[in-house]
């Protein structure tokens, strides 16, 4: 039998596994014009089911994207949660509503559900537009990583060798490529193959709750169908959640018994298939009715596993991301939400490598970043699936869960359910000094939404909009008012800080080459009111285009913008905050003191060559 034709080839980001963490990490790399392929064993995409809730802070990077404005249209908004629990009759009744999304800074306050396979097509069709394709019924076999510590360290090597096989050759004989790969990119779900290859381990436990899940359109006077519902009974609990085209979903609990092989001790489907999905889910919301109107669109049991890998990468060559290092129950939402900010938070990481923008320490705090965050999620999940599988509390059962404790942790977890309130601990991309300069900016998280006026036009203009994931780090430059001949000083100073040819700005910018390819935008954001001002008064530096100067006051009907430097926690003597190319706040600096930011770019940045 003849040996098989190796083809060879070299590629930047090779990433294993087309799910949402894959497709998101694929797209970012693509908009930032690097050598990505993305590979996946199955045939063909997702077309029902699976994960369906997309967070507010989720919708935040969506838009940062370009690809927000499909997901808004095509999804369906949650705005609403109702709680019910039992009633005196033996049904259900329904003991209060309230905002879904308790985050008071989120840009987009509601969840948004959409099917997985509509999610995944709003990301497929932005990187094919770039250029990139998924690579179907293609699967990995073997993956190398080089011992060589200098080929390690060396920015441009390949490292990284995977042999890949296509499993739909038509003569059925293997075809198999070696793929010389900088980094690798496991996204390949939770029974990770490449998390497997370097014995990563999952550290956590299996929960005791069994659930299911149906998907269908329903013929109901259940009256909060078209909110999120979470409903306690004395059949147990169950999640109802509105989706797009009239579909709902509905997560119910299980009992065991009607579930395990007594034998294994395994989820056996075919002990509780659709129909009898349904009946556990109508004795749930006794006394109102649940009948699908064209049978169940989708189905799955499944137990609930909390999990968190022992590394989230191999040499800061090969990382893992999404469900192959992270599992958690769905209740609250997470694990897609989690799986796609994973990706959003390494891919930029990745670009700067690779683009020689920046050291390879950097990607050292991909981990340390998401693997506190996942750990974070596993302690929130745990408490709240727990008080979401409890008993309800009744007259016969006072020690259950009551509806005010519930609705409490339901409040409280808010920031975290939204993604909001993510925070990254310090790091060399977190310099955690200068807070009280920005109070409300909080270092280490995301830059909240607000209203601007841009000073060439008046034009209302949000401010995470000048904020998109172009790889490119911000200068927001809160100068105050340079009508003020001190505080116009004190900007000019700053401004000669910042042209220093020793500084941050002259040594890391991209000389001679057009905005895409430079590594800072400056954006700038002054006091003083829409009728007076002239953004050519501000320094040359600071408005490197005019669409770049903002100020801080109302649109032209009074409703729109105005006490931005209040609601950031800027003072009148304002200051310099640095955004990273994720969205997150980097670090500050009163402006006087700017020179300091060098050391922050020292840290992790490279000059070019």
């Amino acid at each position: 039998m003849p040996v098989p034709l190796v083809n060879h080839s070299e590629v930047d980001v090779l990433i294993i596994g087309a799910g949402p963490a894959g497709l998101m990490a694929a797209n970012a790399l693509a908009n930032a014009g690097v050598n990505v392929r993305i590979v996946d064993k199955r045939s063909a995409m997702v077309t029902a089911g699976q994960a369906d809730g997309i967070s507010p802070r989720t919708i935040e990077v969506f838009q940062s994207y370009g690809i927000g404005e499909r997901l808004l249209r095509e999804g369906c908004q949650v705005h609403m949660a109702a709680f019910y629990n039992p009633s005196s009759t033996g049904g259900i009744e329904r003991t209060g509503r309230a905002p879904d999304v308790t985050a008071p800074t989120a840009r987009y306050p509601f969840e948004l559900a959409l099917h997985q396979g509509g999610i995944e097509a709003i990301i497929l069709d932005s990187m094919t537009a770039l250029g990139v394709n998924v690579e179907r019924s293609t699967m990995p076999t073997s993956i190398e990583l080089s011992k060589d510590e200098g080929e390690l360290a060396d920015p441009n090597a390949h490292p990284v060798r995977v042999t890949l096989e296509r499993l739909d050759e038509e003569d059925g004989q293997p075809h198999p490529e070696v793929v010389h790969a900088k980094f690798v990119l496991g996204a390949d779900g939770a029974h990770s193959w490449v998390r497997k290859m370097f014995d990563i381990s999952m550290d956590g436990e299996q929960s005791d709750f069994i659930w299911g899940v149906v998907d269908m359109v329903p013929d109901t006077d259940f009256p909060d169908i078209r909110n999120k519902s979470l409903i306690h009974s004395n059949n147990g609990s169950c999640l109802l959640v509105p989706r797009e085209a009239d579909r709902i979903r509905i997560y119910m609990q299980l009992a065991d018994k009607d579930v395990l092989n007594p034998t294994t001790g395994r989820v056996d489907k075919e002990k509780m298939g659709p129909t009898q999905l349904l009946d556990v889910a109508q004795k749930s919301i006794h006394p109102y009715k649940l009948i699908p109107t064209n049978g169940i669109n989708w189905w799955t049991l499944y137990i609930i596993g909390q999990r968190v890998a022992s590394n989230f990468s191999v040499k800061n060559r090969v990382f893992i991301a999404g469900d192959a290092c992270h599992t958690h129950s769905p209740k609250a939402g997470q694990g897609m939400n989690a799986s796609m900010n994973d990706a959003h938070n390494l891919a930029w990481k990745l670009a700067l490598v690779i683009r020689g923008w920046a050291d390879m320490s950097l990607l050292s705090t991909y981990e340390s970043e998401r693997r506190k965050y996942a750990r974070d999620l596993i302690a929130f999940d745990k408490e709240f699936s727990t008080l979401f599988s409890g008993k309800p509390q009744t007259e016969e059962n006072k020690d259950g869960v009551s509806h005010e404790v519930f609705l409490k942790a339901f409040q409280t977890f808010g920031g975290f359910s939204s993604g909001i309130g993510v925070h990254y601990s310090p790091s060399v991309a977190v310099a955690d000094a200068h807070q009280s300069y920005a109070s409300n900016l909080i270092i280490g998280e995301r830059v909240p939404p607000h209203k601007f006026v841009r000073a060439a036009d008046a034009w209302p203009y949000e401010l995470q909009d000048l904020l998109p994931s172009d790889f490119r780090f911000k200068l927001l430059t809160f100068v105050g008012d340079i009508t003020d001949a001190s505080q116009r000083s004190k900007v000019e100073s700053m401004v000669k800080e910042l042209e220093r040819p020793t500084g941050f700005l002259t040594r890391y910018s991209t000389p001679n080459t057009t905005s895409k390819t430079t590594r800072f935008d400056i954006i700038t954001v002054g006091l003083g009111r829409k009728e007076e001002v002239d953004f050519l008064q501000y320094p040359e530096l600071l408005r490197p285009h005019w669409s770049k100067v903002l100020i801080d006051d109302t649109d032209v009907t009074g409703s729109l913008g105005g006490q931005g430097y209040s609601y950031y926690g800027v003072g009148p003597a304002g200051a310099v905050v640095v955004v990273r190319p994720d969205g997150y706040v980097g670090a500050i600096t009163p402006l006087e003191r700017v020179g300091e930011l060098d050391g922050y770019f020292d840290s992790f940045m490279k000059a070019p060559v």
